[in-house]
């Protein structure tokens, strides 16, 4: 069975990875197409490196539209070379969608299979039946999501999200990470702004400020920074002002896997950008305040779009508003930083939602890889 997959971002390549495990588990299929490390891991050779895809926005996209549109070229002329028994899309619709589109257009009988729904419950409803007239299945990761598609008129499945199978590192392994570290039993606040560079660039001056109040409230608490291999660079350069030097775990870094595991978990709290990462975060049980901003032309284009009042997963899961966000306008450091002291007073206050969002995404059942692969294979 041959299969093309293409992610455009982190955690795109997450989910490839897990699917192509499942899928490898399941059947004999070779892989062609485009992803990241965790792809990679499993045999696929990326046909470009995948950070070429990462830009979110219109503001940021606008200014590397060539070079996206070339690369645009490129995906759907392998796709047809590669004749695969099922291209799967995964995320990253403006991009992943336009390949999508491009494939049904010239090879008809080549069957389109995008995973993760789009946000059509959040703002942008109509996207639902226009990816119906190329995409043959959706791979949904929240339970309510499949209604939205199934009535546009494509097959859905939802199959939870693969952060349900992630393992949790043992107390023997978290107490070696701080004292491996010198953190001791100093509060641990893990940094997450995000693995875009222009989240990167956007949010890394609020995070730094927001983290100066708190810090001088709470001197003894120390930062951790996970990130990706692209945006480690940037990111060294983004915290050399910031009031104490965080610990960066670098891809790049040995044992990096079990070391971002282990931050994840050992964490008192964390500050992250908005997406996928809070429901890494409520996998580890790590109480959490989301904030994110885009461009202001982006922004001013969204704002008027959204539906929810909520865009942190944990809260939509869960039905409750039990994490603490700060999107847009109200991405401010002077209203961060007491909801970032006020977590760490009372962090017991979201680990009921947190508990019920891995529930209902899938915990203590078959993995998620595991169950999207079944699905995949079930309509071919």
């Amino acid at each position: 069975m041959r299969v093309f997959v293409v992610a455009g971002e982190a955690s795109g390549d997450r989910l490839g990875g897990a699917l192509m495990v499942g899928l490898r588990a399941l059947a004999a299929p070779e892989f062609a197409g485009i992803g990241g490390p965790m792809m990679q891991a499993q045999g696929l050779r990326s046909l470009f490196p995948m950070e070429d895809l990462s830009v979110m926005g219109l503001a940021e996209v606008l200014p590397r539209y060539l070079h996206l549109r070339r690369r645009l070229r490129e995906t759907v002329a392998a796709v047809l070379e590669a004749a695969p028994d099922v291209l799967i899309t995964i995320d990253s619709p403006d991009f992943c969608l336009r390949v999508a589109r491009q494939v049904r257009k010239a090879n008809p009988a080549i069957r389109i299979v995008h995973y993760v729904a789009p946000s059509v419950w959040a703002w942008r409803a109509g996207r639902a039946g226009r990816m119906a007239r190329h995409v043959d299945q959706v791979l949904a990761l929240l339970p309510f999501e499949p209604p939205y598609m199934q009535v546009a008129g494509m097959d859905c499945d939802f199959v939870g999200h693969p952060v349900v199978a992630e393992p949790h590192p043992d107390a023997a392994a978290l107490a070696a990470f701080r004292a491996r570290h010198g953190i001791g039993a100093a509060p641990l606040m893990l940094v997450l702004p995000g693995s875009r560079r222009g989240e990167v660039v956007r949010l890394a001056p609020v995070f730094g400020a927001a983290l100066a109040q708190v810090l001088a409230a709470r001197p003894e608490t120390r930062l951790v920074l996970p990130t990706t291999a692209a945006m480690a660079p940037l990111l060294r350069d983004a915290v050399a002002d910031w009031p104490a030097q965080p610990l960066i775990l670098s891809p790049d870094d040995p044992g990096h896997a079990a070391e971002k595991a282990c931050a994840f978990h050992a964490a008192d709290l964390a500050l992250a950008a908005s997406g996928t990462v809070s429901l890494e975060l409520a996998h580890a049980r790590t109480p959490m305040v989301i904030a994110y901003d885009m461009a202001p032309l982006s922004r001013a284009i969204l704002s008027r779009l959204i539906r929810v009042d909520t865009l942190t997963l944990v809260n939509l899961v869960s039905g409750t508003w039990a994490v603490p966000e700060f999107i847009g306008h109200a991405c401010r450091a002077e209203a961060i930083a007491p909801a970032l002291l006020r977590v760490m007073d009372a962090p017991e206050a979201q680990r009921a939602a947190m508990a019920a969002t891995m529930q209902r995404l899938g915990e203590g059942g078959e993995a998620p890889g595991l169950r999207a692969a079944r699905a995949v294979l079930a309509r071919l």
